[in-house]
């Protein structure tokens, strides 16, 4: 995927033939997209025109060439890894990394550029009306996933939609630790923190071995809830089935909300 001028141009590739797959005219796309003549790029890049349609003309190019070719577009370069988020190691990296999820099938690792290992972010996580509005009395403490990432760096919010008939943002809590063990141990040791009947537990945990505990600290209800229509005009948000990281604007609305619930009490 690559960045250009505000806008994002993406370079797939398919089941086609090798000369489809030329690297060198996928370049010369993205430089006719930018509207950019080979003298103009050439000059940008210290090259000859010769040079350059030569480069153009490869179907192998060194990362570093790449690079090169796209920042002189204007452009950055960066390159992602998709995994299957059912396979073992799409669950990995899932667990590892701030993985990016293309939907909730796929994971993207970025493995090159400036923000392939990037800081956390906040993650919203779909829960039953049942569930959610006892997380925000502090009455239930912990929440049970079948997967989730075990490093989840201090500090990290855990966005609440309510799922049906709510169908809303309807507050938050921080996640205090994240830890995966033995699903008897999590009914034996948690069953009450929980807040769950043996039959959901039995059947949300149905040919598991393990799962994950997420323990919260100071939730909070927003004063006003945010709708699922609203969050699909504002944001462009689509409820996640299990877990979503928010979007930067996002984010950015939702902490807003905690700091003028803080002003207020």
């Amino acid at each position: 995927m690559t960045r250009l001028s505000g806008k994002i141009v993406e370079t797939r590739g398919a089941e086609i033939g090798e000369s489809e797959l030329a690297l060198g005219k996928r370049l010369r796309g993205l430089r006719t997209f930018a509207e950019l003549t080979q003298a103009d790029l050439a000059k940008r890049l210290g090259i000859s025109q010769a040079a350059l349609s030569k480069l153009e003309g490869r179907t192998d190019i060194h990362v570093s060439k790449v690079r090169e070719y796209v920042e002189a577009l204007g452009a950055q370069l960066h390159i992602g890894a998709t995994f299957s988020s059912a396979s073992e190691i799409g669950f990995r990296v899932l667990s590892a990394f701030d993985a990016e999820a293309l939907d909730e099938n796929q994971l993207v690792l970025p493995i090159y550029g400036d923000d392939a290992f990037r800081k956390h972010r906040d993650v919203v996580l779909s829960i039953k009306p049942q569930y959610s509005s006892k997380i925000l009395t502090g009455e239930k403490t912990v929440e049970l996933r079948r997967r989730f990432p075990l490093k989840v760096p201090k500090g990290t919010l855990a966005f609440i939609y309510s799922t049906t008939p709510d169908k809303a943002l309807v507050g938050c809590a921080e996640i205090a630790a994240v830890t995966k063990e033995r699903v008897p141990t999590i009914w034996r040791n948690l069953r009450d923190e929980a807040c769950i009947e043996k039959a959901d537990f039995d059947a949300y945990f149905d040919n598991q071995d393990h799962g994950f505990v997420l323990r919260f600290s100071k939730a909070k209800a927003f004063q006003n809830s945010i709708d699922l229509n609203e969050l699909r005009s504002r944001f462009d948000f689509e409820a996640p089935q299990s877990f979503l990281y928010a979007k930067p604007l996002l984010r950015e609305a939702l902490r807003h909300e905690l700091s003028e619930l803080s002003d207020r009490y």
